[in-house]
This record gives C-alpha cells, structure tokens and sequence, in this order.
C-alpha cells in the first residue's frame, strides 16, 4: 500500500511522542513531572460548563459553517475592547487554532511555495505546511539573543520567488518571546512591501508579564489585505479540549475562498462554540490572576535554570514556555535517558527536545522547551531534577 509522500515528509509531534516511556516509567512507580506540553493546570471558567449544561434545543443540529452567532459576536465583542471593529464575516470558526491554520495553508500554499517563520517554531506548523506540498522557509533565530527575529534585514534576506507568507507566534511558542509594538509595525510594513500573508499567530495574547497592553496584528488596518488572525480558546480560558479557535482577516477574497473548506467540513461542533461563546464573558480580573500566576511559574523555571551550569536562555516575557540551549549533545537522547534510566527519590520530569522546533533535520538538537504549566513548587522541583540529570548524564558519558 502506498501512502502520500507529503504525510511521510511530516513527524510525530516531539511533545507527545516520548509518551510511551513515561508510561513505562510511572508502571515503575515513578513520579514525573510533565513540562513537555502546554496543557494548563489552572481550571476552566464555570461559564463554559453552565452554558453547555443550560443547551436545551432538542436536537443538536449543524452549526452555520461560519460559526454559531452568539460565537462570533461574543469574538467581535472581545476584539473591540482591544480598539479593533470587525464584521462577523471577518471570522470563521474552527476546531481550534489547528484548523485555523490548516484552511489558511490550504487556502495560499502550492507545491514549491514556500512561508517565512522564525525557528523555532510550533512543531506543527511542519505538518500543516507539508501537507500542502509547500515548504517552511527558517528565519534563524539563537538563545543568546533570545530568539529574536524582527529585523528588516534578517527577514528580507530569507524572501525570494517562491514566498507566499510570513508566519510568526506572538507570544511565542516555543519561545516566549514577545514583539514590541515597532517590531509588529515592522512585520507589517514587510509583508505589505512584499506583497505577502502574515500570519499571525496570537493563541497566547493574554499571557505578557511586562505590563504591556494587549496587541494584535488586526490593530494595522492599512494591512489588512495582509493580516491572518489565528486565535482560540484552548490557551486563553484553560479550554483546551473544547477545541474552538478562530481565523479572522479582512481579506474577504482569502474568506470566500476559506469558506469552501468551512462548507465542505460542515461545521465545527455546536456544544463547543456554546459553551466556547459564555467564556468570553469572563471579566479581566480572570486574566489578571492567571497572568500573576503563570508569571510566578516562568520566574520559578528560569531561577531554576540559572543554577544549572551551561544553560544558554533568556527571561521570556510572553507565553508560558523557555526555550533554552542544554550543554547536552542530543536532548532526545538525554529524554530517553531520563525516563529510562534516571530518577531521584522516585521522581523525573520531561520536556520537549528541540529538534522538532526546527525544519533542518539534526538542528535544535541541543535545545529543549519548557512549559511552565504546573504549580510554584512543582516547577521548581522539576528544575532541580533537570540540573541533576543533566549532572548524571554527562558524568556517564566521560
């Protein structure tokens, strides 16, 4: 049997695929602490349950392929307290930021086309990518500069014939970086200059720990033929699995043309957009003690990696994730171990190794990302166990 050369160029997801030694290693009594994916602990506002609980429609039908439209108002609602006016034809919903991003791929890319995107990335921009038959253009990017891409230079450099569109996180996954105000103007003037798509990734726009106000790449309407919103409720509101994002441009060209993928897998399920709409009435007192909490999570993770010796990365100020070099040769390798073959009083922890932020085989391969997603104490011990595996492991090597 044969399968398609573009599924077989893509990967299993380096967050999710060490999963089968931690299960072999919790059978063997071990305690681990899960740093390898962003999967918040902080709970699901009520709104999201007591809507789903009050539905009492006595089918449950077909959403509108755009959306619900208590959804969508409850989104155009959220994005005007940002000073940004849409139309609800300017969103579609999705079955979350995933599929937003999978109908924009389908929506620009051709075979041979290729996108901009800093690395490292969200591991799976690879697939959504591959399965086009398009290809992901790296900007490069290091720790010891924290990451940081937006430079008119360094990103015209990487523009030639076959770009279609620049993709950028912001807040970034994986690196927690965040664009000031003049280097999203920047990103903005670029893609207008040049003819492209930016693609703006903003599933994390809540959690910026500088005081800074909230941002969106919608806020320059003289880009918008450019600007590709992609959003959610996943990260936002601790809402992972109910699997409701959202794309949102004023290019109407690019939504007729976004809408033929809506139609042609029907909707996006109608009990999720219920409940997903009741949680934007969430007040800011929630943002402001997750933002609190999760700041006090990222300061404990990075005191804890300053105490380990080799460790290049810098202080992210968005998201809740590190990127951070390990003097380790292959973090892949040092995961493997650490599951198998490592514990103290009965405990390890995981992360994802960083090859798989990469699009260059063999890249990142000395790098890991964090996800500071647990409780004070908890990243704190986690820490603690990274820097004495890393200790044992290299004194095994010598």
């Amino acid at each position: 049997m044969r399968f398609s050369k573009k599924i077989e160029a893509c990967h299993l997801s380096p967050m999710r695929k060490f999963n089968p030694y931690a299960a072999a290693a919790a059978a063997k009594g071990r305690k681990i602490y899960h740093l390898n994916i962003g999967q918040p602990d902080i709970e699901t506002p009520p709104a999201f349950f007591e809507a789903v609980r009050g539905f009492d429609q006595p089918v449950l039908e077909y959403a509108p392929s755009p959306g619900i439209p208590e959804l969508l108002e409850a989104v155009r609602g959220y994005y005007g307290r940002l000073g940004v006016s849409l139309e609800t034809g300017n969103i579609l919903a999705t079955s979350g930021g995933s599929e937003a991003l999978e109908m924009v791929m389908e929506c620009i890319l051709d075979d041979g086309d290729e996108i901009l995107i800093p690395a490292p990335f969200y591991p799976n921009y690879n697939t959504f990518v591959r399965v086009t038959g398009g290809k992901i253009h790296p900007v490069p990017t290091s720790p010891e500069d924290g990451y940081r891409y937006a430079d008119r230079a360094r990103i015209e450099a990487e523009i030639n014939e076959h770009t279609r569109a620049i993709l950028i996180t912001n807040p970034g996954n994986p690196t927690g970086s965040v664009l000031t105000r003049e280097e999203m103007r920047l990103m903005a003037d670029i893609a207008k200059e040049h003819g492209l798509f930016l693609i703006s990734d903003e599933v994390y726009r809540e959690f910026v720990y500088g005081g800074q106000p909230l941002a969106t790449m919608l806020e320059f309407e003289d880009a918008a033929e450019n600007v590709v919103v992609i959003d959610s409720v996943s990260k936002r509101f601790s809402a992972c699995g109910a699997r409701v994002g959202m794309m949102i441009s004023r290019n109407q060209e690019l939504m007729d043309n976004a809408m033929k993928y809506c139609q042609g897998r029907l909707c996006s399920a109608t009990l999720d957009q219920v409940g997903a709409a009741a949680l934007y009435s969430v007040g800011p007192e929630y943002f402001a003690a997750v933002r609190e909490e999760y700041k006090k999570r990222r300061d404990a993770c990075m005191e804890g990696l300053k105490k380990i010796p080799g460790v290049v990365c810098k202080c992210p100020g968005g998201a809740f994730y590190i990127m951070a070099k390990l003097p380790v040769d292959d973090t892949d390798e040092f995961q493997r171990w650490m599951l198998e073959e490592f514990e103290d009083h009965g405990e390890t922890m995981m992360f994802a190794p960083g090859e798989g932020f990469f699009a260059a085989p063999g890249e990142g391969r000395d790098q890991i990302r964090l996800a500071y997603i647990l409780k004070e104490e908890d990243v704190t011990r986690a820490m603690e166990l990274l820097g004495l595996g890393i200790q044992a492991y290299n004194a095994r090597k010598k």
